[in-house]
């Protein structure tokens, strides 16, 4: 078992900072400036940064037409599983509605990234690799998230593909976890928990920040913030929970409250138990991930 912060470590070694190009100014809008830019020899915009309206327009203002930039990363995000059935067909029993390729794309959208969805329902371990493999094409990350019956046929399926990794993370809520590089351009792939919250929780403490390495950004991880707990909240010794909160300034102090199951929408941030303790009480001063979706 490693803990979440090797583990996130080892994803981002194979997420690297996308080859960079010049852009025309508009289609440069919120992608990452990836070198300095000059006016002759004074210093106007900084490499790293998130291109906002005024960086576009000062731009223009020296010139230029086009500005160097790392594009926006191209994620597939690939959902498989023959439990699994699309929203708005009737169920029965046996299947659930298909929910995480709809909520892992919305992220990969939120952070910034170009996100493709496919959801399958394969009958053959080959079905599945040529599905994957195809995919590539359009792809500078693969995310990958099976229902819990398919577990097995994605493992073999990439497998074929390429070098994979399998890890068990020290973390709450748990689940499969692999990483590795497919396809003959050695193409960076992530899997995510069957689950949908821990698919979610897994793709913020881990595949955001590879989104945002390739981006070229500074800040890869959201905040780490301390709150005063409302409400008590428990976890497992010997691995760090995650729970769902609403995180919010009340008299100047910073609250975070965790959420009921059918309240997670409107979660900003999770309250975080270390590997130390299995249980925090109200009043606890813990530490809480806030979601800022606005970083540079």
């Amino acid at each position: 078992m490693i803990s979440v912060d090797t583990y996130l470590q080892e994803v981002l070694a194979i997420a690297h900072p996308l080859a960079p190009l010049d852009m025309p100014l508009l289609d440069a809008h919120n992608a990452t400036l990836s070198s300095d830019v000059y006016a002759g020899d004074r210093l106007v915009l900084r490499a790293g940064r998130r291109i906002r309206s005024t960086h576009i327009g000062l731009a223009a203002s020296i010139g230029l037409d086009h500005l160097p930039t790392r594009p926006h990363p191209r994620v597939v995000v690939i959902s498989a599983g023959e439990d699994l059935t699309e929203p708005g067909h009737t169920i029965d029993e046996r299947h659930s509605y298909e929910a995480n390729s709809w909520l892992l794309t919305t992220a990969v959208r939120e952070a910034e990234a170009i996100g493709y969805r496919v959801h399958t329902i394969p009958d053959t371990t080959e079905e599945l690799k040529d599905l994957i493999e195809d995919q590539l094409v359009r792809a500078d990350l693969v995310v990958i998230s099976s229902g819990p019956r398919s577990v097995a046929m994605m493992r073999e399926s990439l497998s074929a593909l390429g070098e994979m990794h399998e890890r068990e993370v020290a973390m709450e809520p748990s689940g499969h976890h692999s990483y590795g590089l497919i396809g003959p351009d050695r193409t960076p792939v992530i899997t995510l928990p069957s689950d949908s919250r821990g698919a979610y929780i897994a793709f913020e403490l881990f595949v955001r920040p590879m989104i945002r390495q390739m981006l070229g950004r500074k800040s890869l991880t959201h905040r780490t913030l301390s709150a005063t707990l409302v409400g008590e909240i428990s976890g497992s010794k010997e691995v760090r929970s995650f729970h769902e909160a609403i995180i919010s300034h009340e008299n100047e102090v910073l609250r975070a409250q965790p959420v009921l199951a059918n309240e997670r929408g409107e979660a900003n941030g999770l309250v975080v138990i270390d590997e130390q303790h299995s249980a925090l009480s109200s009043g606890s001063e813990v530490s809480v991930i806030l979601f800022d979706r606005q970083s540079e």
